[in-house]
């Protein structure tokens, strides 16, 4: 395997990463109740804010232990 194929290889499953770590955010947002940018930003709720990040978090560590292998 080439330089070339190996660094095309990583910025094509980091793409991939990063699309399906905002999927898990709009996904996150959807089932939690109100809008979730306001309760975080604007409201200042902090619970929300760690429920979102555990459950982006926990999505993220999916995707990454499915794209490794």
């Amino acid at each position: 395997m080439t330089l070339f194929n190996s660094i095309l290889e990583t910025f094509i499953y980091g793409f991939i990463g990063l699309f399906m770590s905002v999927l898990a955010y709009k996904v996150t947002d959807w089932l939690i109740p109100g809008d979730l940018g306001k309760q975080v930003g604007i409201d200042n709720n902090l619970s929300v804010a760690v429920v979102a990040g555990a459950a982006i978090l926990g999505m993220c560590i999916i995707i990454a232990a499915s794209i490794h292998g």
